[in-house]
């Protein structure tokens, strides 16, 4: 299949809107796993995949109910067993009854539509980087997961950590990158709701086996990274490249994801610009 796997996957759900399909079909048509599809899509759209199909089946059962068609009509077009079901999960995302779609008009919430728009052949800057096993020494915390804006739980994690907790990452911080980095994983298994949490950890890589001041201590496997360098206004432009790397980079490569982990560090300058770079773990294709 031609195209990149998001504009395949949303292909997909647009071709199959009244048969509701799920994360796992709309992944395997895409050619990828449900894991790299959820985190792509919450990067370029700011929802998962499961939501992201609710609302655009919504939101293609408000076009028709504009153009005429009747509330029954519409319910069973889209696989509600009721109107009454129908009705309740519509008023719930646009706070409006089906049945008062024709009077509201252009006043209706706006259809959803996502466009992605890859542009071919622009390889994005990165080196890959072999790394033996380490370990992340730092301050880590189990944090909601929200997905647009600050998160005020990773933000009061950043402010908890001590002048001394400081320097003892400074002592231990030893191998590449060698940086103060965020690394998030291991989110609940409602993940693909956005609910629930994942851990958090704000530290310094190290080959140290033990680490003082309460800070933890995680394991990180030998891995392949993949490192995107960035350097613009923040953190827009390590948002931009973030999403680049789901949205472009691995529709071009011959490299997927190797587990849900990523590390980020982002020197901020005075003027609000910052270099950063992205640490993204690969495998080659089989």
């Amino acid at each position: 299949m031609s195209g990149s796997y998001l504009e395949r996957a949303l292909d997909y759900i647009e071709r199959h809107l009244t048969e509701a399909p799920t994360t796992e079909e709309v992944a395997r048509a895409a050619g990828v796993t449900e894991e790299q599809l959820r985190t792509a899509l919450l990067l370029i759209a700011g929802m998962t995949p499961s939501r992201y199909i609710r609302e655009r089946r919504l939101s293609a059962a408000a076009s028709d109910l504009m153009a005429g068609a009747s509330v029954t009509e519409v319910a069973f077009r889209y696989g509600y067993g009721s109107v009454e079901g129908f009705s309740r999960a519509f008023r719930s995302w646009c706070g409006t009854l089906p049945s008062d779609v024709a009077r509201l008009g252009s006043h209706m919430r706006s259809p959803l539509h996502i466009a992605i728009d890859v542009k071919g052949g622009h390889l994005m800057e990165y080196r890959i980087v072999e790394k033996g096993e380490f370990r992340l020494a730092g301050v880590a915390a189990r944090v909601p997961m929200q997905f647009e804006g600050e998160n005020p739980a990773i933000a009061e994690l950043a402010r908890s950590i001590t002048e001394v907790q400081r320097a003892e990452m400074h002592r231990l911080m030893d191998t590449e990158p060698r940086r103060v980095v965020n690394a998030s994983w291991n989110p609940d298994t409602n993940f693909q709701e956005e609910a629930g949490e994942l851990t958090h950890l704000i530290g310094v890589p190290t080959t140290a086996r033990a680490a003082r001041e309460g800070l933890a201590l995680v394991e990180v496997p030998a891995l392949t990274w993949a490192v995107f360098p960035n350097d613009g206004p923040h953190p827009e432009t390590m948002q931009q490249t973030t999403a680049r790397i789901y949205a472009e980079w691995l529709a071009e490569v011959p490299y997927e994801l190797d587990g849900f982990r990523m590390l980020s560090f982002s020197d901020v300058r005075d003027d609000g610009t910052a270099y950063s770079e992205i640490w993204v773990p690969v495998r080659r294709k089989a």
